[in-house]
């Protein structure tokens, strides 16, 4: 399989929080900022891999600061690593000031998606070939992040576990 750039599964999705998406301090609801992001992560993954997708885990998400009713939100998705049949996609939200245009990063999160047919057999996806500085390093870091779940799900012994090894070393 010819390997593919992350650019290639890039997904963005731009909406506004609206009443009644909010919370009672007006504020949009963690589950529904999950579900954009869950949206734009898997419509990633399937341009990545041209398959049916499914969500497999949800690795880490950071509500690193509210998001207020009437903002302008920014969901971006990009794979940053395949393996044998998943993908790791990295998701940035932004909100943007409606005044001036600045966007600010305001959370992020790391799904796993694994690519499937129509029985939902996992099958094959093809490799990623980042490109810029930053994709080469959540290229690398997608590694080590696998092997540590591995490794805590007794799915990997630590030994084996050489890229993330190489941290404590």
């Amino acid at each position: 399989m010819e390997a593919r750039y992350p650019s290639e599964s890039l997904t963005t999705l731009t909406d506004l929080v609206l009443p009644g998406e909010t919370n009672p301090l007006n504020n949009l609801f963690g589950g529904e900022l999950l579900a954009r992001m869950d949206r734009a992560a898997g419509i990633a993954a399937g341009r990545h891999s041209r398959r049916i997708v499914v969500t497999a885990s949800v690795n880490h998400v950071a509500f690193n600061q509210a998001i207020p009713l009437g903002s302008v939100v920014t969901v971006e998705a990009k794979v940053s690593r395949a393996f044998t049949s998943s993908m790791e996609v990295i998701i940035d939200v932004w909100v943007e000031d409606r005044q001036s245009g600045d966007r600010t990063k305001v959370n992020e999160a790391i799904y796993t998606f694994v690519a499937v047919n129509e029985t939902g057999s996992p099958v094959p996806v093809p490799p990623i070939q980042p490109q810029t500085d930053l994709e080469k390093q959540r290229y690398e870091a997608a590694l080590r992040r696998k092997q540590l779940s591995l490794v805590l799900a007794g799915k990997m012994k630590p030994d084996d576990a050489t890229e993330l090894k190489a941290l404590f070393i």
